[in-house]
Formats: structure tokens, C-alpha cells, sequence
């Protein structure tokens, strides 16, 4: 019954994660489409507007998803190999998390703060 339950709630979990993907690029489509049509002359902000909502909504999911997969392995029978491929999945999302936001933000997390303070 436990077991079955925990099942459930990550199935929930995993789900809400695609949700937020589906949901956020159809927005993030939408936004950039009705912006085209008001503003013809600015595609190329829009391009750059319409990758960074992309991205975010990826990013958004993909850390939903790693939850699903961390409360699934800890709570059903936490095995080496479990955990193994639970490791695995968490370092794939992370490297995509991490190129999805350097192609967000444009720099690495690290040299932000240099970026930062040629803008001001």
C-alpha cells in the first residue's frame, strides 16, 4: 500500500515536470508569436525572448523531474544499483540544466558577476 502510494505521488510528480514543459513552451510560443505579429521589426529580441522562456521552462521541469526520481529511489527499495542510476540521471540533468543556463544567460555561472559589472 506504501509503496503503491509513493508510486503515485511520483507518477504526479514526473507528470508536473512534463506539464511545466508543455505548458511553458506553448506560453513561451505563444508570447513569442503575438509579439511577431505587434512587432515585425524586432525578431531578433524576440528569437533571443523566445529561447530564454524555452529554457526556463525546460530548466523549471527538468528540476521537478530530478525530485521524482530522488523520492522514487530513496523511499522504493534503495538498492546500489538504484542509487547508481539515480546518480547517473541527476549528473545527465544537471549537465543539461548547466548548458541551459549558460545558453540562457549567455556566460558561465561564475563569471556572472564580470558581466554584471560591465552593464552597470
Amino acid at each position: 500500500m506504501y509503496e503503491e502510494t509513493i508510486s503515485h505521488v511520483v507518477q504526479a510528480v514526473e507528470a508536473l515536470g512534463a506539464a511545466i514543459m508543455v505548458v511553458g513552451a506553448l506560453a513561451a510560443l505563444v508570447s513569442a508569436s503575438i509579439s511577431a505579429i505587434r512587432q515585425p521589426d524586432a525578431r531578433p529580441e524576440l528569437y533571443m525572448d523566445l529561447r530564454r522562456k524555452l529554457g526556463q521552462a525546460i530548466l523549471l521541469g527538468l528540476e521537478i523531474l530530478i525530485i521524482g526520481d530522488i523520492v522514487r529511489t530513496i523511499i522504493v527499495d534503495p538498492t546500489l544499483q538504484s542509487v547508481g542510476v539515480l546518480g547517473l540521471i541527476v549528473v545527465i540533468r544537471i549537465v543539461l540544466s548547466f548548458s541551459l543556463e549558460i545558453e540562457i544567460e549567455g556566460t558561465t555561472p561564475w563569471s556572472r558577476w564580470r558581466h554584471q559589472a560591465k552593464d552597470s
